[in-house]
């Protein structure tokens, strides 16, 4: 067992540095672009969260429209003809 973990360390040794830890080696890796949130495509300004707040607006916004049309389709089928303000024909 020891000698396998001694060879994964020799293996590892040229491409890792064994005095840094996993986050300095991603930032030396990645350079400027740490931290940085990525484009959905590179070609499209648009970040990850962006896209993520977009669907969850959209998702509000067409229950808040489904709502609409159930008390407007209540209000006109049984409360505008309960109260008179027109009739239905059949």
């Amino acid at each position: 067992m020891m000698a396998v973990w001694l060879s994964a360390i020799i293996l590892f040794k040229g491409t890792v540095r064994a005095d840094m830890g996993e986050s300095k080696r991603r930032k030396d890796l990645m350079g400027d672009e740490y931290g940085q949130e990525p484009n959905i495509f590179p070609w499209l300004p648009i970040k990850k969260s962006q896209a993520s707040a977009f669907v969850k607006l959209s998702t509000q916004g067409a229950w808040l429209g489904i709502g609409a049309l159930v008390v407007y389709w209540v209000t006109v089928r049984f409360l505008g003809p309960a109260l008179g303000w027109w009739q239905l024909s059949q």
